[in-house]
């Protein structure tokens, strides 16, 4: 039995879309709908209730779609809602930090592992308990890094402020003698060359995101929920409650899609601010 229904990823931002590239890579039959709350990010210094919240109101419009699995692609918002969303909901709900743990603790020899993230990420320790639980040998080096979302979102990645914000953000790493390192935000990995340009190609950089897909794809199989059509069923849809046109200029030039459409959603007030 083919499952045609899609698969829904939310994130803060754009930054969910690393996860959505290698979906769209290795899972071509799936249709994909995503959410970005750009109205409200950056959701690393926001408050683990409010982020709770927020991560609600994508999944409960997602869910309106009838989709069939939940990718939360947003590491604050996995380690702020999985635990609940998982609990009640009735479909699978996979989020990133397990996958990069894992990866990370395959990829390390030194068993010095760096993690960098919002703040709400590093606050919650949920990248550092989740290593050690799999491997308590390992030393895990954490850093908020707050701004690097802003740089991805004002579409500067690949500018020379933003070179010059990842030199002076990671220069303490460069004595820690670390040799793997997780990209513990979702938007991370579009800086991903100049953080491996200061970080030199000693370090192995792990994408959480990009390793999710590989979650992804065992549990569809896992519980038989995978299109087996010759090709998807259903057109991908992204909204997003911030600027359709800014979301666009960075998804179309990171998903190389010269056609890519983004629609505008709210999703509630910021009654908790």
């Amino acid at each position: 039995m083919s499952d045609e229904r899609a698969i829904g990823f939310m994130d803060s931002g754009v930054g969910g879309l690393t996860v959505v590239k290698q979906a769209l890579k290795q899972l071509p039959r799936e249709t994909v709908y995503f959410v970005g709350d750009q109205a409200r990010l950056p959701y690393g210094p926001r408050p683990t209730e409010q982020v709770r919240e927020f991560s609600w109101q994508m999944a409960n419009f997602l869910l309106r779609k009838n989709i069939k699995m939940l990718v939360i692609a947003c590491n604050t918002a996995t380690a702020a809602a999985l635990p609940d969303l998982k609990a009640k909901l009735s479909i699978p709900v996979i989020g990133v930090i397990g996958p990069g743990s894992r990866a990370a603790i395959k990829a390390s020899k030194s068993h010095r592992i760096g993690v960098i993230a919002t703040e709400g990420t590093i606050k919650s320790k949920a990248y550092h308990d989740a290593i050690l639980q799999q491997d308590p040998s390992v030393d895990v080096i954490s850093k908020a890094c707050p701004k690097f979302v802003p740089l991805v979102e004002s579409n500067e990645y690949r500018s020379a402020v933003a070179k010059r914000v990842v030199a002076a953000t990671l220069k303490d790493f460069k004595s820690q003698s670390i040799d793997t390192m997780v990209l513990g935000c979702t938007h991370y990995p579009l800086l991903r060359p100049l953080i491996q340009n200061v970080m030199g190609p000693g370090v192995t950089l792990i994408d959480s995101g990009a390793e999710t897909v590989n979650d992804v794809s065992s549990v569809l199989t896992y519980l038989g929920l995978t299109n087996t059509d010759a090709k998807k069923t259903y057109p991908d849809e992204y909204f997003t409650t911030g600027s359709p046109e800014q979301f666009t200029a960075i998804a179309a030039d990171w998903l190389e899609l010269p056609n890519f459409k983004a629609t505008h959603i709210d999703l509630g007030s910021e009654k908790n601010d």
